[in-house]
């Protein structure tokens, strides 16, 4: 199938490992441009200098996402350089497990607001495009109580709903917003590598409980992403795409 993403220009938060990482790759693969953001400096200069030189331009920069103004700053310059924005991808999280009151603090600064500026700042150009789209990524733990209930979850669910709700507001302005909803995602120096090699027994209880009797890669989350960014999803807007191995019993009405 063809995405139809070739020429279009994407911004992808937390893009150097990872989900964000596996999205940045798979949308140049597929002939869109992308600007992507992190926070570690050398680790964006590495991942830049790593996916250059394929069809798409590809543009990182160092950011904090919960830095309101160097978000919008990022989002006006990164428009600038690519000729304007298509897609926006939502990515990053703080993944603040503990229920303390500074990790509901970190993940509503990161996960949500950092979500919810991202997107007011690249309206502007969304609007503009003939193929907007607004993909968010949450988490399973958005839908049910598991090991992240707390702050993580809370918020995670939360993101999905913000974004429904953008959905609903923007169809008439012909801009698409969804979400992604990963279940246990491994990648080397994730957190469920480190999980494998520190918590063997946590591991294997997790890997337990999911039917398909693995974890899923980043690359499988990726593609969702871009399969809901790009025009060949042009008339799915307002869903949660949950992408587990049936590790969730939750029916979607």
């Amino acid at each position: 199938m063809d995405l139809q993403l070739a020429g279009l220009k994407a911004l992808v938060t937390g893009g150097t490992r990872g989900i964000g990482r596996a999205v940045v790759e798979t949308l140049l693969e597929e002939g869109a441009s992308v600007a992507f953001c992190a926070r570690s400096r050398d680790a964006v200069v590495a991942a830049e200098g790593e996916l250059s030189g394929g069809a798409g331009e590809v543009i990182g920069s160092t950011l904090d996402v919960a830095d309101n103004a160097g978000l919008t700053a990022w989002v006006t310059e990164s428009a600038k350089r690519l000729g304007g924005i298509d897609i926006v991808v939502a990515n990053v999280s703080a993944m603040s497990t503990p229920d303390t009151e500074e990790n509901w603090a970190k993940s509503v600064e990161v996960d949500l607001m950092g979500t919810v500026r991202l997107v007011n700042a690249a309206l502007p150009y969304l609007e503009g495009s003939d193929a907007a789209s607004i993909v968010t990524v949450s988490s399973v733990s958005g839908r049910e109580i598991d090991f992240f209930a707390g702050p993580y979850g809370a918020i995670k669910a939360a993101v999905v709903h913000y974004t429904q709700g953008l959905a609903y507001r923007l169809a008439a302005k012909g801009i698409r917003a969804n979400t992604v909803s990963p279940g246990n995602t491994f990648f080397e120096g994730g957190s469920w590598d480190d999980a494998k090699r520190n918590r063997p027994e946590m591991y294997a209880a997790t890997l337990a409980l999911i039917p398909a009797g693995r974890m899923g890669t980043a690359q499988e989350m990726a593609r969702s992403v871009a399969f809901l960014a790009s025009p060949a999803s042009s008339f799915t807007s307002g869903t949660n795409l949950v992408v587990d191995g049936a590790l969730t019993r939750g029916v979607q009405l």
